[in-house]
């Protein structure tokens, strides 16, 4: 295991950044189409609970893969 990779902190660039506000922005207008168009329930919550998981890991391959 890569442990030093998992667990170091990592610094990201101003293009990191930039590239980082786009996937936020992307996934949110994904779940506000999510929200407006799917019926309240348990399915509904998890699609939100696995775009926030996917933008972590979205996010982590930026800062993590130099």
């Amino acid at each position: 295991m890569e442990f030093d990779k998992m667990f170091t902190a990592y610094t990201l660039t101003e293009k990191d950044r930039e590239i980082c506000e786009e996937i936020r922005k992307t996934a949110k207008a994904f779940s506000e189409l999510i929200n407006k168009k799917c019926p309240s329930s348990r399915e509904r919550s998890l699609a939100f609970t696995k775009i926030e998981e996917a933008v972590m890991w979205a996010n982590a391959s930026i800062g993590r893969n130099k």
